[in-house]
């Protein structure tokens, strides 16, 4: 990467995209800010951090000495991602909306309007690195030479309790070869202390967390704006009825908190709680087991499908490889069982807590995220 590009840097008002563009801005490159809006049903919602959002971006452009703009893909956010999320809910499946975000907002529509303002490749203050390799001498190299086969691979954060090359699995290689993560080699920490001491006005900022346009709200009180209400029985693998469910769709494989059961006495251990271990969506029935390690909630195999490969191939069967099938969980050995065009079977050594259909399945070999699919 050349030191005089014009790269164009998502900004959402935090310390990590601040210190992205400053990085980038030190670095020598031509930065210019864009500030997205995703979400704009409820901007007087006191949940919406929008408007705090974009000042706080206008004063980090500021300080860094940066244009920032603004731009809404509200519509094609709902569009694109929103849709799908409720139509997974509807389905009994618990989605991850932030993964369909970023490969169809942040490094889709970002991306194109990017480029329409000149940029030649898009940053973000993502946790995650790309790096290019030759394929035509099987080489890793900093920029391939004009003529020779280019493929990108996405590789995890030096930050492995920052690592967010999961959510970004999707990506394709058009859409890996335009982006820069600045914040690949750094700790949190570290950029902390670079906020703080260029004087960033973001630098103590909390970070945001959850699904982007829910913010800090109840989840099933958003849910219930776009859902109905469906009760049905709440049973026990046996067929014991020990209560009723507001909707399949506002409960989630492994939940234990706000089930509704507290007080019913369970078949295992004395005092052991209550977990999600699956629906029936014929029936309409919530089942539920005693025991955080109760058999149902453990799994060996899964089946994932709307398979994506960052790497731009499918990996051969016989990889050894690794695969996290929910964020922040640590890569687990498995065996690729079968993969066609749009299936994936894994094998784990050991098993798995609450796999949940809905959720990402993301294979690694070491550090090389590989992609990956939708749990079924």
């Amino acid at each position: 990467m050349s030191n005089n590009e014009k790269i164009i840097v998502g900004m959402s008002g935090g310390e990590d995209t601040a210190v992205a563009a400053l990085l980038l801005k030190r670095a020598g490159h031509e930065v210019v800010g864009l500030f997205m809006k995703n979400w704009e049903d409820d901007d007087d919602d006191a949940y919406c951090s929008t408007r705090q959002d974009l000042i706080d971006c206008a004063a980090v452009a500021d300080v860094i000495g940066i244009e920032l703009e603004a731009v809404n893909f509200a519509a094609e956010y709902k569009e694109r991602v929103f849709s799908a999320f409720l139509a997974e809910y509807r389905s009994g499946r618990t989605p991850n909306p932030d993964v369909l975000c970023n490969a169809e907002i942040k490094f889709r529509a970002f991306l194109d309007h990017a480029i329409a303002l000149g940029g030649a490749r898009i940053a973000t203050g993502h946790y995650a690195g790309v790096r290019c390799v030759d394929a035509s001498v099987g080489g890793v190299r900093e920029v391939s030479e004009a003529g020779r086969s280019r493929r990108f691979e996405l590789l995890k954060a030096a930050d492995k309790s920052k690592d967010q090359s999961y959510f970004l699995h999707r990506l394709s290689q058009a859409q890996l070869a335009c982006a820069v993560f600045p914040l690949a080699q750094l700790r949190k920490t570290e950029v902390r202390r670079i906020a703080k001491e260029a004087g960033l006005p973001v630098h103590a900022k909390k970070d945001s967390t959850g699904i982007c346009f829910i913010g800090e709200r109840p989840f099933r009180e958003f849910l219930n704006r776009y859902l109905p209400r469906t009760p049905g029985p709440i049973r026990t693998p046996e067929g014991r009825v020990i209560g009723e469910h507001v909707g399949l769709a506002f409960y989630t494989i492994g939940q234990r908190k706000g089930i509704g059961i507290g007080g019913v006495k369970g078949g295992g251990s004395e005092g052991a709680a209550w977990y999600v271990a699956g629906k029936d969506m014929e029936k309409n029935e919530l089942v539920v087991v005693s025991g955080h390690e109760h058999p149902l909630l453990l799994k060996r195999s899964l089946r994932a499908r709307g398979l994506s490969w960052v790497g731009g191939s499918a990996p051969d069967a016989a990889l050894a490889c690794a695969a996290k099938t929910r964020y922040r969980q640590a890569d687990a050995p498995c065996r690729i069982e079968r993969v066609e065009e749009d299936l994936l079977e894994l094998a784990f050594a050991q098993p798995q807590w609450a796999v949940t259909p809905g959720q990402s399945a993301v294979l690694y070999q070491g550090e090389v995220c590989l992609g990956g699919g939708v749990i079924q």
